[in-house]
């Protein structure tokens, strides 16, 4: 499988000036004629904030042998979605992507990846030892510039993480390999630059080495620091994900009061709402938006009912005195209503395992969503696809979605179409 193209359309407002907002008159007379004065840099005027740094986000996947994938590289914008037939390999792109971000959240090769040998690419023949594999890996752009990853996994005869490669600017900062292996263990060098160029030692083969480094890297000499920087921003980059498949059949019935984080098949959603609804204001009015623009009849409120038995259920408020329960919508209502709650929430509502050392203002969630468009009728699709679009122009969401139609995607500002073939 590979890419035939890709295509997007990005809109980017003009320097100073919002939209619906008039410019200012322009000056008559003598001081029409005067000189401007040189506008400061926002850093440089007098009580300015600085500027945040740019939050590590994943800017591209690579799928070098990985299933149906040969040599795929997949771009990643701040709304991407993947399109192709059926068959054409979307559906184990988000796979490969989810297992980065378990690994790199510190799982088990085998955790990541449950069933290692559907990851083989069917024409791989073993080698002398009876071993086959597959490669993955991913680019993450942030403060310390694009840092790339490669991993390479043994899939038979036991799962095992045998070769990985950190880098940025040209420059290896860390490299594992299998040396021997009846031993549970690999043999990684990174990068020192002090007395020593290269400080070598032994780290597990069941685990990402890149996340294992801050424990093992002193910091000492400015190759160690580089080496940490680049090994958090890829983590960083990666560690937010969350992977959403609403199940509506799943979605109907009461819940009980429990954590207020939503499932990735958002089970709970009448519980999220319960929380939600009253910890931001506007939020809940964006979210009340989205559910009026893509649910059936009025709706003036989405609000969380507490039942006698202490569970509780999500109501459409339709502004007549009467209340519709979630359980009575449509299959098509109840998907848009929980992916419109995941594109409006954070890593505080959903359930993930965001960096804890890490403001949450320096990292960016990444939400996966296979099948985004199922079930949706073309109104609920439209508005998701907008929704998406501005809030990953805001920086702190990056949908990467695959959907089966993908009709007006690319006329959407902000949104990035990546097309797979078999």
């Amino acid at each position: 499988m590979g890419l035939s193209s890709v295509s997007g359309a990005v809109s980017v407002p003009p320097q100073g000036r919002r939209a619906g907002v008039a410019a200012p008159a322009r000056p008559s007379g003598p001081a029409a004629h005067a000189p401007a004065p040189a506008e400061q840099p926002a850093e440089q005027r007098p009580g300015a904030d600085p500027p945040d740094p740019p939050r590590p986000h994943v800017v591209e996947l690579r799928l070098s042998a990985f299933a149906g994938h040969r040599r795929a590289v997949v771009p990643l914008g701040p709304c991407t979605f993947l399109v192709g037939p059926s068959g054409s390999g979307k559906t184990t792109a988000l796979r490969a992507f989810e297992a980065l971000a378990g690994l790199a959240g510190g799982r088990t090769v085998g955790e990541a990846f449950p069933d290692p040998a559907a990851c083989v690419p069917e024409r791989a023949r073993p080698d002398a030892q009876r071993r086959r594999g597959f490669r993955i890996g991913c680019t993450a752009d942030g403060p310390e510039g694009p840092v790339r990853l490669d991993v390479a996994v043994q899939a038979e005869p036991e799962p095992r993480i045998v070769g990985e490669r950190l880098s940025a600017g040209g420059v290896v900062l860390l490299e594992t390999a299998l040396r021997d292996p009846g031993r549970r263990s690999v043999q990684a060098a990174w990068h020192t630059a002090g007395q020593t160029p290269v400080t070598r030692a032994p780290l597990p083969d069941d685990r990402l080495g890149t996340a294992l480094l801050p424990l093992r890297v002193a910091g000492t000499t400015d190759g160690q620091r580089r080496v940490l920087a680049a090994a958090e921003q890829l983590v960083v980059a990666l560690r937010s994900v969350f992977a959403c498949d609403p199940r509506p059949e799943r979605m109907r019935a009461a819940v009980p009061v429990g954590s207020g984080r939503l499932l990735g098949s958002c089970d709970n959603l009448a519980d999220v709402l319960w929380r939600t609804r009253s910890e931001c204001a506007r939020r809940h009015a964006r979210l009340v938006a989205a559910a009026r623009a893509g649910c059936a009849g009025p709706v003036t409120d989405v609000a969380a009912e507490l039942l006698p038995d202490g569970t509780v259920r999500g109501l459409l408020d339709r502004g007549d005195g009467n209340r519709t329960a979630l359980g009575r919508l449509g299959h098509g209502e109840l998907r848009y209503l929980a992916l419109s709650l995941v594109l409006l929430t954070g890593p505080g509502v959903l359930e993930v395992d965001p960096v804890c050392e890490v403001p949450a203002a320096l990292q960016t969630l990444g939400v996966l969503a296979d099948g985004l468009d199922r079930g949706l009728d073309p109104v609920q699709r439209a508005e998701l696809t907008g929704l998406a679009a501005r809030m990953g122009e805001r920086g702190h969401i990056r949908l990467v979605a695959s959907v089966s139609d993908p009709s007006g995607l690319a006329e959407t500002d902000g949104v990035t179409v990546v097309h797979l073939e078999p």
